[in-house]
């Protein structure tokens, strides 16, 4: 056990290290053509709209700005690419959010295929981290992505948003429902990882969670 636990400060500490250093827009892609070279590990950042995913980034990355946040429901339409390290070690990638119920229906449309074709064709995607605010728990509209990624077999993992917020019981009550899911479902890792983008909670374990997708 001890050896393990050594094993997970180091990787924390790694982690840390590296998000320290730089880090950068690359570019934003509304299309496939878009794409950067695929040259490197990438991991990618799915939540429904209001989830906190821009929050979690710039705190994941210590920047107050890297990724917009917005009041605006589905305001990122476009997948944002972000180098880590210098030289480069990884990107991570905002994909557009989901569940905006009151978007054109061309609009979804658009976002399923990105996303669709994004996940299936993407070599270099090491894993997606799946944004659940742990107020609600999985939804309905968080399956239809949980879905794609099944299909795609691309390695995922349920991050739970916005764990502050709820007391520590009915997180603890979340946390066992969204891996319950996990356990069903043939590409999700079976770990749930709370973290809280205002109070810093999670953050160190999602850079070494990010950390350790990139090197597997």
């Amino acid at each position: 056990m001890s050896d393990e636990g050594g094993e997970d400060e180091e990787l924390i500490e790694t982690a840390r290290k590296i998000f320290a250093g730089p880090i950068g827009f690359l570019k934003s892609a509304p299309g496939l053509e878009h794409l950067p070279a695929p040259d490197v590990p990438e991991i990618a950042f799915a939540g429904r709209s209001n989830v906190g995913k821009s929050s979690l980034l710039n705190a994941l990355t210590g920047r107050n700005a890297l990724a917009r946040t917005s009041n605006t429901p589905g305001r990122t339409q476009e997948l944002n690419f972000f180098d880590v390290g210098d030289p480069l070690e990884f990107r991570l990638v905002d994909m557009p959010g989901y569940g905006f119920a009151k978007a054109p229906k061309d609009v979804v449309r658009k976002w399923r295929f990105l996303v669709n074709d994004f996940l299936r064709g993407r070599q270099v995607l090491k894993r997606a981290l799946v944004l659940i605010d742990a107020r609600h728990g999985v939804k309905e509209v968080d399956r239809e992505i949980l879905d794609m990624l099944d299909k795609a077999a691309v390695s995922y993992r349920m991050v739970l948003t916005k764990a502050d917020k709820v007391k520590v019981t009915d997180l603890a009550a979340v946390a066992a429902s969204v891996e319950a899911e996990a356990r069903k479902r043939p590409a999700a890792h079976p770990g749930v990882l709370a973290t809280s983008s205002e109070g810093g909670m999670g953050i160190a374990e999602l850079r070494a969670a990010v950390l350790e997708a990139v090197r597997v």
